[in-house]
């Protein structure tokens, strides 16, 4: 055995190598490489070693092979991602661990073996063990190429160890967290192929499985490479495929489109041609209905075109196996089909997929064809498909396939004539049946089947009254027929509510002009009001006699034709007068929304407005008080003159305590007048246009519903963006209620302004402007409202705010309006108001580190007037010099945005001089500002000392307490909190902190420069001294006045001291007091140092307090 172990032994060192060297070039001799590399390896295998006497073995061969194997592997794991001849070697590794373990395989299905412990396994464990080293290397290259080794790997890894699968999927878990992506993306990958073999019974309880990792990392991991490797990989279950849906709103474009392309099309059918996991009859409604939607909506047209293609492939499989037809009845089928996947009557989705079907599928649009008999067995799936193909038809213009599939305007009337009876007689049975059974309990399942018998029949009649509006009515008998049937369809109380307004639409097609369909209206409201005259109508021998309704099953109208009074009606009679009645206003709602002419011009509107709206909107019951005020809303939309004599009525309907259904109704009434008739309400300058705003401000921010306070918002915004509204405390209310942490789990409101604020700012540079005002003030108070959040309470924070300022003020985005010039000077007059505030005392360095950065984001034109540069220019420069920053992060974004300045206008700053440019007199209140900073010396910090002085501004500040003597100490910014919203409770506080925000900035500039303004030069620091015992009295008690008084002037001191001793002790003490005062100028800081040091105050305090 030594004999051949040797030359066996060099044959490894020299051989691998090379299969190595050629395997590195190319993948095209793999398949070769692999079969010498596999023979190495068995006659490797062949070499072993006794010991122990002949009882045991030495894997010597084996274990050669394997110390050449794994160095040839390790030289490839310091290379770099990216180079492919390592990218070649490890797909050679990962080849040659599938082709040894299918080796292994094939002999034991030869010789009928169960040896775990093979060649092939031995071979796998130690190369698992050595690339688990890597998994922990601090070289995120090894790391990288570790997992990238074990990802090809790891699905040809055979049996293994149960020792070697734990510490694999330990260290696979621990990868998936990695910080560089890449090695996330590659252990996704492995974990995936990895999940297949773990039994969930395994794991020890509150640890997660293989497969819930992959969902949790699926949809939350940062990266959207992870999250693409993580759905290419992750098995399709029943228990991953919701959440594979839910990608279909992932931020990433190529995620969302991998979803329906990689894997609902992909997986659609098996190999074999059988039903996937993924196949439209194998989902759901809610799941098809969901993914579809996301897909025809998604703002990307790859994801459209995607969805597109899967709908199309849809179309092919939702049949299953399906016979041989010729081939347009087998698209009609296919498509028919289709349809069954969706729920046709309660959302639109169906539609959206019928007409994307039509827009990618040429051939089947093309051949679609409806013949007679496709109209004489019409369900809904059909009825949807006729209706859906005309629509599409008329939509692209092609009239040669209208003209086709169109029918015969007297036949359809039929058709709708049929089916309606049907529906009646379906009716009439179900109530005679109930008044058999009387309280006898009836079948569910029969029940449920003559519901969705009804449902259907409502369907098709109203499909084909939605055709109805579409056809050619040059024929005037089909004309005349199909008027008459809409008609009497209206003018019967049966008719169910859903076919009410789509009779109107045939209606107003069928009628010459409004005041015609107005008085057809009318005329059946007063039928179904007086049954006498209906009779009347019925003899009328204008009648065509066409309908033929005589042998139609009714219900029989059974209202007396004496008229009587609510009080002498019975309660029967009361039930079906308010039926009645309310069908009657469904009618006059239908009516007026298809009416754009004006009340004057329509005479007959004012007797159902006297006897029928009027009387509804005085009524106690909810839903005739509901449809009264939408009809008489409606009303004013089209009477000026009663819409502002109606106003306050709906006006105050909201302030008081109304039902909610109610009120949703009434705000949608006021939003829409003051639309249609703004001139009269919201002009600019009128006393009750200023008060309809702030009313709607009130409600908006003490409204407890949820829904309620989204309506109104949606309602504001309209106004806002119409430009009606343009007060700028109003968008101060919006973006209070936008940012606040109480409308966090309202999304339509949130929806609502996400949409409103860009829209608004983009669209016009007189909003941006608005914007750019509202900035600073908004900035200080939400920053302050973030930091006196409640524990459960979240919101964005000052930088997001100032970003989504910074974004919405960006001239660049603003919309270019014919005759409107775009103002790119926005921002450059933004940083002026931030470099202003920057100024301000009560601004936290945190708030000033946030302003400073946001510097840099600004958008400063290349052209600016000078006297604007100069004046910015200016201000960066007092603040450098009078009000230093001291947080180093602030402070050199402030230099990088003020270097930035200075070099992209040099040429206008070169002979810029400050004494000059204090001549102009439209900067005289600039100066004034700036004169008005007192400066601060090196070191000092702007605080103020402690006392009571201090105690009393800092209440000012961070409280809402008002006990100050002084009006002004109350600073505005109290209200920093108001954008928290405690419902119910404390509303009023929240209110009164909204309406005190508009003056932020007046109050706050008069209680920082309450003091005398300081000289605009800085004095020297000993002249400075000597006013000294001044300041150092003014922070002093305050409760003794008197004794400040006296103190004012530093004559009196040394005299109250010394008026009961002789000339030589006083003068002696006068001079010691000097002496003293003369030392600490001499050894202190100047008199602004005082104010920082607790120690010198407490000593000045002591030398200066008169004796008793």
């Amino acid at each position: 055995m030594p004999t051949r172990t040797a030359p066996i032994l060099e044959q490894l060192t020299n051989g691998v190598p090379k299969i190595f060297d050629q395997a590195q070039n190319s993948t095209a001799n793999h398949q070769k490489n692999l079969v010498s590399l596999h023979k190495l390896h068995c006659e490797a295998a062949n070499v072993t070693e006794e010991y122990h006497n002949g009882d045991s073995l030495k894997l010597i061969g084996e274990r050669n092979f394997e110390d050449v194997f794994i160095g040839m592997v390790g030289r490839v794991l310091p290379v770099k991602k990216g180079t492919s001849q390592a990218d070649r070697i490890i797909k050679f590794v990962g080849s040659y661990t599938k082709f040894i373990n299918d080796k292994t395989a094939e002999i034991k299905k030869e010789e009928d073996g169960d040896d775990e412990d093979t060649t092939a396994s031995r071979f796998v464990a130690r190369l698992l063990r050595f690339l688990l080293q890597g998994f922990s290397a601090k070289d995120k290259i090894i790391r990288y190429r570790s997992v990238h080794l074990l990802a090809e790997m790891v699905s040809h890894l055979g049996e293994i160890d149960e020792d070697v699968y734990a510490k694999l999927r330990t260290a696979l878990l621990e990868r998936i967290h990695d910080r560089e992506t890449p090695i996330r993306v590659q252990a996704v990958t492995a974990l995936s192929k990895l999940c297949g073999s773990e039994d969930p019974s395994e794991v020890e309880d509150g640890e997660q499985t293989a497969v819930e990792v992959l969902l949790d990392i699926l949809a939350h991991d940062p990266a959207a490479e992870v999250r693409r490797a993580t759905l290419l990989n992750l098995p399709l279950t029943p228990v991953t495929l919701d959440s594979i849906f839910g990608r279909t709103r992932d931020t990433d474009t190529t995620m969302r489109k991998l979803v329906y392309s990689a894997v609902l099309e992909a997986h659609c059918l098996t190999k074999d041609g059988t039903m996937g996991t993924v196949h439209p009859r194998v989902l759901t409604i809610a799941q098809r209905e969901l993914v579809i939607r996301n897909g025809l909506g998604d703002r990307e047209p790859e994801v459209r075109a995607s969805t597109g293609s899967l709908l199309g492939a849809w179309v092919d499989v939702a049949r299953g196996e399906a016979k041989k037809e010729e081939k347009g009845k087998a698209i009609e089928d296919d498509l028919l089909a289709l349809l069954n996947l969706f729920d046709l009557m309660e959302s639109t989705v169906a539609e959206d997929a019928l007409l994307s079907v039509f827009a990618t599928r040429a051939d089947i649009f093309d051949n679609l064809e409806f013949k007679d008999a496709f109209w004489t067995n019409l369900n809904p799936e059909r009825a949807f498909l006729a209706r859906v193909f005309v629509e599409h038809c008329i939509n692209t213009k092609d009239d040669n396939r209208l003209e086709a599939a169109l029918p015969v305007v007297t036949a359809l009337a039929f058709r709708i004539q049929s089916d309606y009876n049907d529906l009646l007689k379906g009716l009439q049975a179900e109530e005679e049946d109930r008044l058999l059974r009387g309280d006898a309990v009836d079948d569910d399942e029969d029940r449920a089947k003559r519901e969705d018998e009804r449902v259907d029949r409502e369907f098709v009649i109203g499909e084909m009254l939605r055709l109805a509006v579409n056809l050619d009515y040059a024929d005037e008998i089909g004309r005349r027929k199909m008027f008459q049937l809409v008609r009497d369809m209206i003018s019967q109380d049966a008719l169910p509510e859903s076919l009410l307004a789509l009779c109107l639409d045939v209606l107003r097609t069928l009628s010459p002009n409004e005041r015609d369909l107005i008085r057809v209206v009318v005329e059946v409201v007063h039928e179904l009001r007086d049954p006498s005259d209906a009779d009347d109508i019925v003899k009328d021998p204008a009648d065509d006699g066409e309908t033929n309704f005589g042998g139609t099953p009714m219900t029989v109208k059974a209202t007396p034709a004496a008229h009587k009074t609510r009080t002498e009606m019975s309660t029967e009679e009361q039930a079906r007068s308010d039926a009645i009645d309310l069908r009657c206003l469904s009618l006059c709602i239908g009516m007026l929304e298809r009416v754009n002419g004006t009340f004057e011009e329509n005479s007959t509107l004012e007797g159902i407005l006297g006897e029928l709206i009027l009387p509804a909107v005085k009524s106690k019951e909810l839903l005739l008080r509901e449809k009264g005020l939408v009809s008489l809303g409606l009303c004013c939309l089209i009477a000026r003159r009663m819409a502002l004599s109606s106003f306050q009525l709906f006006f105050n309907q909201l302030l008081q305590p109304i039902p909610e259904v109610l009120k949703i109704r009434v705000i949608q009434i006021v939003v829409d007048i003051l639309m249609v008739h703004d001139t009269d309400f919201l002009r600019k300058g009128t006393v009750g246009g200023e008060k309809i705003v702030e009313t709607l401000l009130h409600l908006l921010t003490e409204e407890e519903s949820d829904k309620v306070q989204a309506l109104l918002c949606i309602g504001i915004s309209k106004l806002v963006l119409a430009g009606m509204i343009s007060n700028e405390d109003v968008l101060k209310n919006l973006m209070l209620i936008y940012l606040s942490p109480d409308t966090a789990d309202n999304q339509e409101l949130r929806q609502c302004l996400s949409y409103f604020f860009p829209v608004y700012s983009f669209s016009s540079s007189i909003n941006q402007r608005r914007m750019k005002e509202i900035f600073i003030p908004m900035f200080v108070q939400l920053a302050n409202a973030s930091r006196d959040l409640e524990d459960d309470q979240e919101m964005v924070n000052p930088s997001q705010v100032g970003g989504m300022f910074v974004d919405w003020t960006d001239p660049q985005k603003a919309i270019e309006i014919p005759g409107q010039v775009v103002d790119e000077m926005i921002h450059f007059d933004m940083a002026s108001d931030i470099v202003k505030a920057l100024f301000r005392d009560d601004v936290p360095k945190e708030d000033k580190k946030v302003m400073c950065q946001l510097l840099g984001r600004l958008y400063i034109p290349d052209t600016v007037d000078d006297d604007k540069i100069r004046t910015l220019k200016l201000l960066l420069s007092s603040l450098s010099s009078r009000r230093p920053l001291r947080d180093t992060v602030a402070k050199n974004a402030f230099m990088k945005f003020d270097n930035a300045i200075s070099k992209k206008f040099a040429k206008q700053l070169e002979d810029f001089n400050e004494a000059e440019y204090r001549q102009l007199e439209n900067l005289k209140e600039l100066f004034e500002f700036l004169d008005d900073i007192v400066p601060i010396e090196d070191g000092e910090e702007i605080e103020l000392p402690k006392g009571r002085a201090r105690k009393r501004r800092s209440e000012s500040v961070t409280s809402d307490s008002s006990t100050s003597s002084t009006p002004e100490v109350v600073s505005p910014t109290v209200s920093a909190a108001s954008s928290q919203r405690v419902k119910g409770k404390g509303k009023g506080n929240k209110k009164r902190r909204l309406t005190a925000d508009g003056d932020v900035s007046d109050g706050e500039s008069s209680r920082v420069t309450r003091t005398p303004p300081p000289p605009t030069r800085i004095l020297p620091k000993r002249a400075a001294a000597s006013k000294k015992p001044i300041v150092v009295i003014t922070i002093s008690d305050d409760d003794d006045e008197d004794e400040i008084e006296e103190l004012r002037s530093p004559a009196p001191v040394p005299k109250k001291t010394s008026t009961n001793k002789s000339g030589k002790a006083k003068a002696a003490e006068v001079a010691k007091v000097d002496a003293d005062i003369d030392r600490l100028i001499d050894e202190g800081p100047s008199f602004d140092s005082i104010m920082d040091d607790d120690d010198s105050e407490d000593e000045v305090d002591d030398i200066l307090a008169p004796e008793d």
